[in-house]
């Protein structure tokens, strides 16, 4: 049995019990068996009470993996990097997982965009994981069980998780606190050059990728990217210790700079433990968890007991007796026990 479990093989959070079928579930997930994986996932997506003792015992397995995060706007080839990333890993004998974060379907409030069909050509080594999940409309980029899956990726043992995010706003940098690499995907001719600076992610990124290397107006992409560096507008806390900022010129579809990037990016996990900031990374990683997951508690908690109170605030600040701040105010008072 895992050391990290040792001693406490019984239990997940807070002493709750795993079931039986929830052990069974771990020591398949630790044999890296498909349908084990798959089924952790779900119940991580499901956020059921009873699946926090797994999510908790599969959280203590994990800590090994290289987490790689993914970003940038929609239709800057994120996903084809994705998958010539994962063949490139797999030629040099590391395994894989990959959690691709999609838009929600209205109707049904799954994956809408499919990165898990669009690849098919890789998702049958039994050395790659790919898992699309939707937002069911968490901000940030991510959805809300992202991490969670991560942990079951990690604990199954994959050397890389890839984190591909559903794409970037001005809000939507969540992933810098989710990855111990982040890797911005620009495409030439999509103006990302103005939408880097307006979104903040210029100073996300430990490297910056050009796609779509082979059109003509890439270098000019490339040169701009360089020169923004070069200015040194702000200048993030985590890059305090030293690491220069790439970019790298790629084609997926070509395999040009594949190779490179993923030299850069073994580097960069390198640069963290050597000067340390991998600590650093780490405790970012779980504020933000911890935060997250407290204020979805409390949301949930107060959506439920909101019921029944509203009705009544509302007719009095439709009837003008008191403004929406000081119903806002009675409100959290009784969800808070006055």
């Amino acid at each position: 049995m895992d050391s990290r479990l040792r001693g406490n093989d019984k239990t997940g959070l807070n002493g709750a019990s795993l079931s039986v079928e929830q052990k069974a579930l771990i020591e398949g997930v630790k044999r890296r068996e498909t349908r084990a994986i798959a089924r952790a996932i779900t119940q991580a997506e499901s956020a059921r009470p009873e699946g926090r003792p797994l999510a908790a015992a599969l959280f203590k397995l994990a800590g090994r993996a290289h987490v790689i995060g993914l970003t940038g706007v929609p239709g800057s080839g994120k996903s084809t990097l994705v998958r010539a990333l994962v063949k490139r890993l797999r030629a040099r004998g590391r395994t894989v997982g990959v959690v691709a974060v999609d838009p929600s379907s209205p109707f049904s409030g799954g994956a809408i965009l499919g990165d898990r069909i669009r690849m098919t050509d890789i998702a049958g080594d039994p050395g790659v994981f790919i898992r699309s999940m939707a937002t069911r409309g968490a901000l940030g980029g991510l959805a809300a069980a992202t991490l969670e899956a991560v942990d079951v990726l990690d604990a199954a043992g994959f050397d890389t998780v890839l984190i591909e995010t559903v794409g970037v706003g001005q809000d939507e940098v969540d992933v810098v606190r989710a990855a111990h690499t982040v890797a911005v995907v620009s495409a030439p001719g999509l103006g990302d050059e103005i939408q880097a600076i307006k979104a903040g992610i210029l100073e996300i990124a430990d490297v910056h990728v050009v796609s779509k290397c082979d059109r003509a107006d890439a270098p000019k992409t490339v040169a701009d990217l360089k020169g923004m560096l070069s200015l040194d507008l702000r200048t993030r806390g985590m890059d305090a210790k030293g690491w220069p900022v790439r970019v790298v010129p790629t084609s997926a579809e070509k395999g040009d700079g594949i190779d490179e990037l993923l030299d850069i990016l073994d580097a960069h996990r390198a640069h963290l433990d050597r000067s340390g900031e991998i600590d650093t990374r780490r405790r970012w990683i779980f504020e933000m968890r911890i935060l997250k997951t407290a204020e979805d508690i409390i949301r949930a908690r107060f959506k439920n007991e909101r019921e029944g109170r509203l009705a009544g605030l509302l007719g009095r600040v439709s009837a003008r007796e008191i403004d929406p701040y000081a119903a806002a105010l009675e409100l959290l008072k009784a969800f808070n026990g006055g």
